[in-house]
């Protein structure tokens, strides 16, 4: 999508974050992305996260392009009077700091929508009201807690997604309370706190395998041993030796991958033409499937499924997509600068709007790049911000 501002469906909306991590960069760069101007306040030596090594190293470069950043003590009197001043007309705050942190330095809800009753505040928490809401969670504490580490491990070995997949989606709810309550407003005239959490979007992720504890009486298994509740849906080898995923999830694609892959037996045999009797039979029909796949190295095989029309996946490693011939073709990839210097492609949000992808308009952010201009913009004179440069309140 463009990179001019008024074309983006957030345009015009100012939103001041204060977070940290993951769930609550995640909320803004998503607002961000879609046009907001999203102004990021930070410690005088900057949000701890650019700071992260090992698997939090990647954290500051995903999800704070499109931000301003502004690197401010609000431990400091002056401090939070200037950012007072930035909230005094902001449209959206989020923050995902611990309950009660926001409260201390002035800038909890309650206190904010007094002088601004337009305001619409979304914190990002570890659990939403109820016995749990003042514990201190992580993503993999609700993971665990949860049941989807249960679900994605081994029976005795619960184990964690292999992303931030708690934080992220925890974020995309977030985003949908702030833009239910931005459609509430327009009729209402006012603004209301937002509350997303961990512990309870795990719990709806997982929403799935309680229904079928629900409707069976059955406990669901983890993926990891579960019965596949088709015949066709396992990783296969190639006769190279790679892998690929590859399913047949319907009695018509069944007879399509019968007849391409030349199974001639399979497709007269009547005790097959339905997927329960063939989900029965299994451990006849999959040996022979997987031999005859191993009949084409990896990229043959791919193709001879995405010819016959069947669901398919490669096993790939994530930074084999930096050079996936799909996101590079259609603005899939966004381009950054990582704060070393070196440039990297990024995934997109994954939205396209009238045709079009949400592209970059501002770099990551250095250690309070935007704070003079900001201040600026609030009627500060250059003498007044020098001074608070050398006071140590702002970052230069």
């Amino acid at each position: 999508m463009s990179s001019t501002h008024s074309n983006l469906p957030l345009a015009g909306l100012k939103v001041i974050e204060f977070t940290h991590m993951v769930m609550g960069p995640s909320i803004g760069v998503i607002l961000a992305d879609m046009g907001a101007d999203v102004t990021k306040v930070e410690p005088v030596q900057g949000d701890n996260t650019r700071r992260l090594s090992g698997s939090g190293a990647g954290y500051f470069a995903m999800y704070n392009r499109n931000k301003k950043s502004l690197a401010i003590d609000t431990k400091s009197a002056k401090g939070r009077e200037v950012v007072q001043q930035l909230l005094g007309d902001a449209d959206i705050v989020i923050e995902n700091f611990r309950a009660g942190s926001m409260d201390e330095l002035g800038f909890g809800y309650d206190e904010l929508a007094k002088a601004n009753p337009r305001l619409i505040y979304c914190s990002g928490k570890g659990f939403l009201s109820g016995p749990y809401e003042r514990r201190t969670a992580l993503d993999e504490v609700a993971q665990m807690m949860g049941g989807l580490a249960y679900m994605t491990g081994l029976p005795d070995k619960p184990m964690r997604a292999g992303a931030s997949v708690i934080d992220v989606t925890g974020a995309m709810f977030g985003v949908i309370g702030i833009l239910g309550a931005l459609e509430q407003r327009h009729r209402t005239g006012r603004g209301q706190r937002v509350v997303t959490s961990l512990y309870e979007t795990t719990a709806f992720l997982v929403g799935q395998h309680m229904a079928q504890f629900a409707a069976t009486g059955k406990a669901a298994p983890p993926m990891s041993i579960r019965q596949s509740a088709w015949a066709v849906y396992d990783v296969f080898e190639a006769g190279d030796g790679e892998r690929v995923f590859a399913a047949v999830v319907s009695d018509t694609q069944w007879r399509k991958f019968c007849e391409s892959f030349g199974f001639a037996e399979f497709l007269a045999d009547e005790s097959l033409a339905k997927n329960t009797e063939r989900v029965r039979q299994r451990e006849r029909t999959l040996p022979v499937i997987r031999e005859r796949f191993k009949q084409f190295d990896k990229a043959g095989l791919m193709a001879k499924l995405e010819e016959t029309g069947l669901p398919f996946a490669p096993i790939a490693k994530p930074e084999e997509l930096l050079d996936d011939p799909h996101l590079n073709a259609a603005g899939g990839l966004v381009p950054v600068t990582l704060p070393d210097g070196r440039a990297t492609k990024l995934p997109a949000l994954p939205i396209e709007m009238d045709g079009r992808r949400f592209g970059l308009r501002h770099d990551l952010p250095k250690i309070g790049a935007d704070g003079r201009a900001l201040l600026r913009s609030r009627g500060l004179a250059e003498a007044e911000i020098d001074a608070l440069v050398e006071q140590g309140i702002v970052a230069p």
